[in-house]
């Protein structure tokens, strides 16, 4: 088994925590840098690696957020970021905004640092494309201003599936 050593981590941009440089960790770092420098977002707006548990079909899972973003208190965003086809990951970027609070977030983004994929969370429509389509603060502050109405549990189920499903297949988390 191998092990990181000191040069295997860097500085995680919002929480300034060392984290380990594997696998979409740099596309995350610029995308952390993007949010807060270029779209001005505060880094306390930004959750990182926000924790989600559930039990889908009787089975207990737990996996990790990329980022959380809100505008004030509501989440507006939840964004996978990604080191390959970001169209390989609408739907489990979809799913874990549909799952990860008591209502659905309105934006699924998916992003590879250079480019973004933004997604209506409900439809899964693609309704955006490049970094410049991620909504400013302000922006984001009118998409919660009418919260979503909660998933059925149903549909609550069906999503923690996909979205379990798509998440068992990540290497390096």
């Amino acid at each position: 088994m191998a092990f990181l050593t000191d040069l295997e981590f860097m500085k995680d941009f919002i929480t300034g925590n060392r984290v380990p440089i594997v696998g979409s960790e740099f596309n995350r770092q610029k995308v952390e840098q993007y949010l807060v420098e270029v779209l001005g977002y505060e880094k306390s707006a930004v959750e990182v690696d926000r924790r989600l548990e559930f039990t889908a079909a009787g089975e207990p899972w737990m996996a990790t957020l990329d980022l959380v973003v809100y505008s004030g208190a509501a989440p507006v965003m939840v964004i996978k970021c990604a080191a390959g086809s970001l169209g390989s990951r609408e739907k489990e970027a979809a799913s874990a905004a549909r799952i990860a609070f008591d209502r659905p977030v309105p934006l699924a983004v998916v992003s590879d640092g250079d480019t973004a994929l933004l997604f209506d969370t409900l439809t899964r429509k693609q309704i955006g494309q490049g970094l410049a389509a991620i909504p400013t603060p302000a922006q984001a502050h009118g998409m919660v201003a009418t919260p979503l109405e909660p998933l059925d549990a149903r549909d609550m189920e069906r999503a923690r599936i996909v979205f379990r499903s798509y998440d068992s297949m990540n290497i390096n988390k």
